[in-house]
């Protein structure tokens, strides 16, 4: 087999896909040792706190390695992928089965040592010496990397492992080490009372998995002798999962990513600013009619108009005159900064969770510009290919509820922000229009405000602009 010297192999490290992250789960892989690559080649998909992003290969090569299966959660600054190239290509494109059978089992991937900060896709990426790597067992032919990635990752999402091609016996538990299991299946052991040494493992290399803890929980307990003393039975932790678990009757979804930053941000904001909503009942019908108009203007054709649209900019036009609204608290420095610009947040209901990317510089685009950055920011989230840069920076946000038949709601602050307009559905309703009772279309707008630096004055007046532009949106030429 050909040799190859460290410095045809470039190690791509996991980058830091956004401020303040330090660590993304690998989804996908989209490459297996072997194949070629070229410089901007999309080669894995991760999940950050954020949101799920491609990672693009920022080199020519051949991908010799990759350093971790589906579903592990890596740091940032981990390399997760080494790419032979330059000469090493070639001895890299030979059979990966030759370079299996010279390299020891116990043998970790040599990492060539950088000179000073090395730059990552976005921003750079940690220090190497707080990685954290699981040790592998030996290197895998690529159809068997494929078929142990699919079992870790069916397990990490709670299904148990992929049916092997072929049925393999058991491996039985290594004798004196710690036994192979994925952090989650290690926590459903402590809660069940299972201890993973006595536990026969059926996954890939030895990996112990949930079935394997829950069908060692079910076995009966071994009778002690009758000489012996009974054992008191430790009391049952009040957050543990009982023994008598049902997967039949109960679905246990393991908190993380997109879920768990969302939960940790609405945590922290409500008990941080202290929130005051109000509430306005507004005839819409006009805004309704102008919506339709617009659809049949050829200014807007392939554009997105809706009502929302009229909202979002009836919500600007209120900014613009209560500008003090658009702020936000710095307790480090015990001030109130009031930003000059808007970056208007739309919360996106999407598979992974609710996320809230925000429309740059929003103050200062015309109707349609603001209708064409709607229906992309609306396109983008539903693909799930909202990039973490998409959800920094907002400054006040809108959330419609409508969209699901509810009235209206008590909205919770995005982090950083000191106001979020919630839009109730709108309905046909009997409205008094010019002192007669009329069918009219009416919604229920709904503001929370960070009532350390928005108050009571300020936050009515805001709401009732919005309601006024949209009872009557001709207001938007005189005030805009």
């Amino acid at each position: 087999m050909t040799t190859m010297t460290d410095s045809s192999v470039r190690e791509f490290k996991m980058p830091d896909v956004g401020e303040g992250l330090t660590e993304a789960e690998i989804l996908k892989w989209y490459v297996q040792p072997g194949d070629t690559v070229t410089d901007g080649q999309v080669v894995c998909e991760v999940e950050t706190a954020k949101a799920a992003v491609e990672l693009p290969i920022p080199y020519d090569g051949v991908v010799r390695e990759l350093h971790f299966p589906e579903g592990t959660t890596v740091d940032v600054g981990t390399s997760i992928i080494a790419v032979a190239v330059g000469d090493g290509a070639a001895a890299a494109a030979e059979p990966v089965q030759e370079a299996v059978a010279d390299t020891p089992a116990t043998a970790e991937a040599e990492e060539p040592k950088p000179e000073g900060r090395q730059p990552v896709l976005v921003g750079y990426g940690v220090s190497t010496s707080s990685t954290r790597r699981r040790p592998r067992k030996g290197a895998q032919a690529p159809a068997a990397a494929q078929e142990a990635s699919a079992a870790i990752q069916a397990e990490m999402n709670g299904h148990g492992p992929a049916a092997p091609a072929a049925p393999a016996a058991p491996a039985a538990p290594a004798t004196g080490d710690r036994p192979l299991a994925k952090p989650p299946v290690r926590k459903l052991a402590k809660d069940l009372g299972v201890d993973l040494a006595t536990v026969v493992p059926s996954g890939p290399d030895g990996i112990i998995t949930r079935e394997d803890v829950h069908a060692a929980a079910a076995q009966p307990a071994t009778p002690e002798p009758q000489a012996a003393p009974a054992a008191v039975a430790p009391a049952p932790s009040p957050t543990a999962a009982p023994a008598s678990y049902d997967t039949t009757r109960e679905t246990r979804i393991p908190v993380k990513g997109v879920r768990k930053a969302t939960a940790a941000a609405m945590v922290g904001s409500a008990f941080t600013a202290p929130h005051v909503t109000e509430f306005v009942t507004v005839d819409v019908t006009r805004t309704m009619k102008l919506v339709e108009a617009l659809k049949q203007d050829k200014e807007y054709a392939g554009l997105r108009v809706n009502p929302l649209l009229l909202i979002a900019k009836a919500l600007l036009v209120a900014i613009k005159r209560n500008p003090d609204i658009n702020a936000s608290w710095d307790e480090a420095a015990q001030e109130i900064v009031v930003k000059h610009y808007v970056n208007l947040g739309i919360a996106a209901a999407t598979p992974r969770g609710l996320i809230v990317p925000n429309i740059k510089d929003a103050h200062a685009k015309t109707l349609p510009q603001l209708a064409g950055s709607l229906g992309e920011l609306v396109s983008t989230a539903r693909e799930g290919k909202t990039s973490p840069a998409a959800m920094q920076g907002g400054t006040v946000t809108i959330t419609n509820v409508g969209v699901f038949g509810v009235d209206t709601g008590t909205p919770i602050l995005n982090p950083g922000e000191s106001a979020i307009l919630a839009v109730g559905a709108i309905k046909l309703q009997p409205w008094v229009h010019k002192g007669k009772v009329k069918p009219r279309q009416v919604t229920t707008l709904a503001l929370s405000f960070d009532h350390r630096l928005v108050d009571g004055e300020l936050g009515s007046k805001v709401l009732a602009d919005v309601a006024a532009v949209l009872e009557q949106p001709k207001r938007l030429i005189s005030w805009a």
